[in-house]
């Protein structure tokens, strides 16, 4: 089948199943159907084959179990996946949230900006109108009061105001002369410029009109959304320990597993899992937030005191000096806007997270609690890790697999565990059970993952055969969807992954450092050199200058050594060679032979046949050189 053909039959099987469920009085959004599809396909036990074509009668069994599973409202997998669904399309990282938020701001202003920068007024009327279009795009891009409001805009343009003081309507035609692209600048450094002028002169007490306290009002609605997340936190967290001892006991009778099936505690205890880690998540960005502007709150009251003290009771200020504070002003108050923003964003996801864990009451009232708790202790994550933190993974015993300790690991707690940091072997031995790994005990490294275990035994168990457990995991994970945004195994179903959590899974793989290139210096001296270059520490060198200075020309140094000495120091003894003698004659000598000369005449012949030849000595007698 090709890919557009098999996109068309999910895209009718998906609002098929959507269809009979608004039948049943039940809206579900295409994004949780499509996700339910894929699972009940994926569940080994529904016996659809992936790598075949779906018939007709496949096809029908599927819509039937997506829409039986869709309306169970007393299954806490289903709201799980519900939750997990929802999150998803609602949530992103703070960064992407301001580029979102950023964005949609400029193309709300798109259509005012366009207005102004494709105006060519001429006459009187029409620049009064192109000018009032300008206060209003300084207002909106502001965000600082309605340009509706007759107060915040006469503040804005009457005599000796903002804008006036910073762009007169009489500049309006040098205004229209620029090109389309410098128009769109000068127009945000203007409400930038603007906007800090208004923030200062309500800092001073001139103005304001319209201009919320954003810092105080921060001030107070961090501190109350923290607590609103931390009280829904520690509820959730308490659900948990409590399912979690439950099932600690039902693991250790069987017995009691069966009687406890119908009331689903493995479902229920990943739904409040769940719910943890994205409150975790909130609450890790409320901290963000409150950081930030704590941080802007000490830059705001700096840049408004530097104004202060450049303005002073001066009637004129040179712009040079004042409207880069005015605008280092305004991108102050909008980074406070973006927080606000923020905030409510998240408050309003943390509210929205609750129904979620509505079935909880309605499953485990307080009674039937008590009565599963009884004669169980209820411990929490804190405790369980504490009970095992003295006992450690010995390396040594395992010479084929790499383990990662605090000490020898510089970025220990930033490694990506698997599983979201749960131990491996005791879910896949305990059917599902979630507890807490304890990474003091040791981190295994295995094909470049990372895990942590709950105890030593647990370690050493997995350790013994890694592929085993990981392979259980994943089963278990296809009989259970929302094991698998749970649990983070995105990389082991692909075709469930959704967008968001793509996005990051590359970004988040964090190597461990467990060596590093390292150097140290250290200044030969310190101190000024005080060093006696004629110091001797050796006393026989000494004693040799001495001998020298005295000049013992006739004296000869004797040495005696004793069987019991001979071999303790090095002995030596010194003599005066005697020098080298030479004698000079008064004037040098020499002797010479006379050089031989003989010759042989006749040599080329003559008019007889026989040559004879004719010996002639020409030497020199020897007295006569």
């Amino acid at each position: 089948m090709l890919p557009t053909q098999a996109e068309s039959v999910i895209k009718s099987i998906i609002r098929e199943i959507g269809q009979e469920c608004a039948a049943h009085g039940e809206i579900v959004p295409e994004t949780l159907v499509a996700f339910m599809v894929k699972a009940v396909v994926l569940d080994p036990s529904n016996g659809f084959n992936t790598d075949r074509t779906l018939t007709k009668s496949d096809v029908q069994k599927l819509v039937k179990l997506c829409v039986n599973r869709l309306l169970d409202s007393k299954n806490p997998s289903l709201d799980t996946i519900k939750m997990q669904v929802y999150f998803d399309m609602n949530y992103t990282s703070r960064e992407e949230f301001l580029e979102e938020h950023h964005r949609v701001i400029e193309s709300r202003l798109s259509s005012v900006s366009r207005e102004i920068t494709d105006s060519r007024a001429c006459a009187r009327e029409e620049l009064e109108s192109l000018y009032r279009k300008v206060v209003s795009y300084v207002l909106l891009r502001s965000g600082l009061g309605s340009p509706t409001d007759l107060k915040i805009v006469r503040e804005a343009t009457g005599e000796k105001s903002a804008l006036q003081s910073v762009f007169p309507q009489t500049e309006l035609g040098t205004f229209l002369t620029l090109s389309k692209k410098d128009k769109e600048c000068q127009l945000k450094e203007l409400a930038m410029i603007v906007t800090g002028i208004r923030l200062f002169n309500r800092d001073c007490g001139k103005g304001g009109e319209g201009i919320d306290d954003l810092p105080a009002i921060l001030q107070e609605a961090i501190p109350a959304t923290t607590q609103h997340v931390d009280s829904q936190l520690e509820v959730v967290q308490d659900q948990a320990y409590r399912y979690t001892a439950i099932l600690e006991k039902v693991a250790k009778n069987p017995l009691m597993g069966q009687e406890l099936q119908p009331y689903m505690l493995r479902e229920a205890l990943y739904n409040v899992r769940q719910c943890e880690i994205f409150l975790q998540v909130i609450l890790s960005d409320i901290i963000t937030c409150a950081q930030e502007v704590e941080m802007m709150i000490k830059q705001l009251e700096a840049q408004l005191e530097q104004l202060k003290l450049t303005v002073k009771s001066k009637t004129a200020v040179p712009t040079s000096q004042v409207f880069p504070v005015f605008i280092a002003l305004s991108n102050l108050w909008t980074s406070f806007q973006d927080e606000t923003v923020l905030i409510s964003v998240l408050s309003n996801l943390t509210t929205h997270l609750e129904p979620f864990l509505g079935a909880h009451d309605l499953f485990f009232p307080e009674k039937v609690m008590q009565a599963l708790l009884d004669g169980v202790t209820v411990k929490t994550d804190v405790c369980r890790i504490k009970e095992h933190i003295e006992d450690r993974v010995n390396a040594a015993d395992f010479k084929k697999l790499e383990w990662l300790f605090p000490e020898t690991t510089a970025n220990f707690d930033k490694l990506l565990i698997q599983y979201r940091g749960f131990c491996a072997y005791t879910f896949a031995t305990t059917d599902g059970l979630l507890l807490p790994g304890n990474p003091s005990i040791g981190i295994l490294k295995y094909k470049d993952k990372y895990y942590t275990f709950n105890t030593r035994d647990a370690a050493y168990s997995f350790a013994e055969n890694p592929e085993n457990y990981i392979d259980i995991i994943r089963e278990k994970a296809k009989k259970n969807a929302e094991l698998i945004q749970l649990l983070e195994l995105h990389q082991q179903f692909e075709t469930l992954i959704q967008y968001s959590q793509t996005k990051g899974v590359d970004k988040r793989y964090i190597k461990p450092i467990t060596k590093c290139e390292t150097g140290t210096q250290t200044d030969t001296h310190l101190l000024p050199p005080t060093i006696v270059r004629s110091y001797e520490w050796n006393e026989w060198e000494l004693r040799r200058k001495a001998i020298k200075l005295a000049n013992l020309r006739r004296k000869v140094t004797h040495s005696v050594q004793t069987d019991h000495s001979h071999m303790r120091r090095e002995n030596c003894s010194q003599v005066y060679p005697s020098k080298t003698v030479g004698t000079q004659s008064l004037r040098d000598g020499c002797s010479r032979v006379p050089r031989p000369q003989i010759y042989i005449a006749g040599l080329r012949g003559g008019q007889t046949k026989a040559t004879h030849g004719l010996k002639v000595n020409l030497t020199r007698a020897v007295d006569e050189t």
